[in-house]
C-alpha cells in the first residue's frame, strides 16, 4: 500500500504535517476508503478487455471524474454467457467492475438491474448490501460519504442493464 500512499502524495491527496509528521485528518479519511480489499480488487479485474464478436457494446462515462467502461456482452436466453469489459477510472470504479466482473456470466437483466439499484441505494440512502451473487459489493460501503465516487462505482452496472437491454430488444425484433 506504500506505493499508493505515494501515488497519492504526488496528486496531491495525500499530505504529511510537517509539524507532527502524521497524515493531516481529511487525507486520512480519503486514504481509509481505499482499503487493501478495495486495491486487490482493482489490481485484478477480471474479464478485463474486449469481446470479438459482442452482441451488444456499451460505453458509459461519468462526466464528474472522467472515469469509463465499455462493456462487452453476448447472452444466452436472456443468461450473460460471456463478458468483457475496458475499465478506466478511479480504484472504486476499477473494484467495483472487478466484484460485477467475478459475478456476471450467468446473470439476467432482472439481476443485473437489482443490483444496480441496490448498490444505488447503498451509497446514497447507506441501504441494503446488493443481493447474491454481487455482495462483494459491500466493499464500497465506505464510499457513501464521496457522493463524487458515486458515478464511477456505478458505472459497471449501469452499461450492463443498458447492453442487456440491446439485447432484449434485438432478440424480440428477430
Amino acid at each position: 500500500m506504500t506505493d499508493f500512499l505515494l501515488h497519492l502524495a504526488r496528486a496531491g491527496l495525500f499530505k504529511r504535517d510537517d509539524t507532527k509528521g502524521k497524515a493531516m485528518s481529511g487525507e486520512t479519511d480519503l486514504i481509509k476508503l481505499y482499503s487493501a480489499r478495495i486495491l486487490e480488487l482493482a489490481a485484478d479485474i477480471p474479464h478485463h478487455g474486449r469481446l470479438d464478436h459482442p452482441q451488444a457494446t456499451i460505453k458509459r462515462r461519468a462526466p464528474l471524474c472522467g472515469s469509463t467502461v465499455t462493456v462487452d456482452i453476448t447472452c444466452d436466453k436472456g443468461r450473460i454467457s460471456d463478458y468483457a469489459a475496458e475499465v478506466k477510472a478511479c480504484a472504486l470504479g476499477q473494484a467495483a467492475a472487478s466484484v460485477v466482473a467475478t459475478n456476471i456470466i450467468g446473470c439476467d437483466l432482472s439481476q443485473v438491474r437489482t443490483a444496480r439499484d441496490a448498490l444505488k441505494d447503498m451509497l446514497k440512502s447507506d441501504g441494503p448490501t446488493p443481493p447474491a451473487p454481487f455482495e462483494g459489493l459491500e466493499v464500497l460501503r465506505p464510499a457513501r460519504d464521496y457522493k463524487n465516487r458515486h458515478a464511477s462505482i456505478l458505472l459497471t452496472l449501469e452499461a450492463l442493464v443498458e447492453a442487456l437491454e440491446e439485447v432484449q430488444a434485438q432478440t424480440s425484433c428477430a
